[in-house]
């Protein structure tokens, strides 16, 4: 995939199938398909002996808003959940490169459309979205739709479970390495998504952020660890059994 950037600052995405824009609703969807049976839906699994646990379901100790204030969002039943206009969640612990699982499960009560339905967020080093989206029979722009690398990356398939379930989330994550302010290496995705293979050693071709309605930002220099954060998109998204493994670079 190459990107190509428009005199006035619009950005395009060269696919196999065309030129398309960032966010654009009439780029071809991936294929919908329906995820093989995981242990998930009544409890947690457990972690690897060697893993970082970062939410074990009982208090957000290790959490704080992104402004170093304790976390709002509510634990209760093994799971934690968005407050709205509580703010995003950040880890205490910075991390790189890394292997990390989460589950997640967006509100039962289907309300909303497109990015209004069950909208979050996991964001490796507080900085490359992952989104979260109920994209169970929800129609809205491929590339940021549930498992997409927001604005970059469209899932190979669509491996949503049914509004409200819980689903599940396998990441391997390679960060980017800057060097006198410029980007030498480029971060990499490996997603899972309830088992499903969706994103394929993805190289994340620039940052997440979104600026305007065809625009997303580019990479930008930061620490070589930063923490993991989970967005308030004032939707009552549900997360548990968080943990990560950190990787060499």
């Amino acid at each position: 995939m190459q990107e190509t950037n428009k005199i006035n600052g619009t950005r395009y995405l060269e696919t196999e199938t065309g030129r398309w824009l960032v966010h654009d609703i009439n780029r071809p969807a991936p294929p919908v398909i329906t995820p093989g049976t995981l242990s998930i839906q009544k409890q947690a699994g457990n972690a690897p002996s060697d893993a970082v646990v970062l939410f074990d379901g009982t208090d957000l100790s290790g959490w704080t808003t992104e402004k170093g204030g304790p976390a709002k969002w509510i634990v209760q039943n093994g799971y934690m959940r968005v407050v709205k206009k509580a703010g995003n969640i950040k880890t205490k612990q910075s991390f790189g490169s890394c292997q990390l699982h989460i589950e997640f499960a967006t509100p039962s009560r289907t309300t909303g459309t497109s990015q209004e339905r069950g909208n979050s967020g996991v964001f490796l080093m507080s900085t490359y979205e992952v989104q979260v989206l109920d994209s169970y029979e929800n129609r809205t722009y491929p590339d940021g739709q549930c498992a997409a690398l927001y604005g970059r990356a469209v899932p190979l398939v669509n491996a949503c479970k049914k509004t409200g379930q819980w689903q599940s989330y396998d990441i391997i994550f390679h960060r980017p390495i800057f060097k006198n302010n410029k980007v030498v290496r480029k971060a990499t995705f490996t997603v899972f998504h309830n088992g499903v293979l969706v994103q394929d050693h993805v190289i994340l071709q620039g940052g997440t952020d979104w600026i305007d309605e065809h625009t997303i930002s580019n990479y930008s220099p930061h620490a070589d660890k930063l923490p993991l954060m989970l967005q308030d998109h004032d939707n009552p998204v549900r997360y548990r059994n968080i943990w990560i493994r950190e990787l060499k670079d």
